[in-house]
């Protein structure tokens, strides 16, 4: 009986590419707050900037590995640089902004601006 099958690699070869990481996004009342995960990369080698509300996390997860390219069977952890960029639902202080990492987790901490208060205008007349 003849086989069905068809023989297909089992290294896929997105290793070594550009990736975007994943990201939760809340707020509480006086906060906008980011999460990502960063299992395995040193939180010293990412940059995190604000800019006109918009949060930018980029990196690099290095190799790390002894194992030569060609005894994987498969390969699936990405490798490195990552970029992410998103714009920030209400205007924040950026300057003000915090960042923690604690067990593979990135938490960005970015106070929200205090709202434009209305300002009244007392109509002058010549009376």
């Amino acid at each position: 009986m003849t086989s069905l099958i068809k023989w297909m690699p089992m290294l896929e070869p997105f290793e070594e590419m550009s990736s975007i990481p994943a990201i939760d996004m809340y707020e509480d009342k006086d906060n906008v707050i980011v999460e990502t995960q960063l299992a395995g990369i040193d939180p010293a080698k990412v940059d995190i900037s604000i800019e006109n509300d918009i949060l930018s996390i980029k990196g690099e997860a290095e190799k790390q590995s002894e194992i030569d390219e060609k005894n994987y069977y498969r390969k699936e952890i990405r490798r490195g640089s990552f970029y992410r960029s998103i714009q920030l639902p209400t205007h924040c202080l950026g300057n003000e902004a915090k960042a923690k990492s604690e067990d593979g987790i990135l938490k960005i901490t970015i106070p929200k601006a205090p709202e434009a208060k209305p300002n009244k205008i007392k109509i002058e007349t010549n009376k």
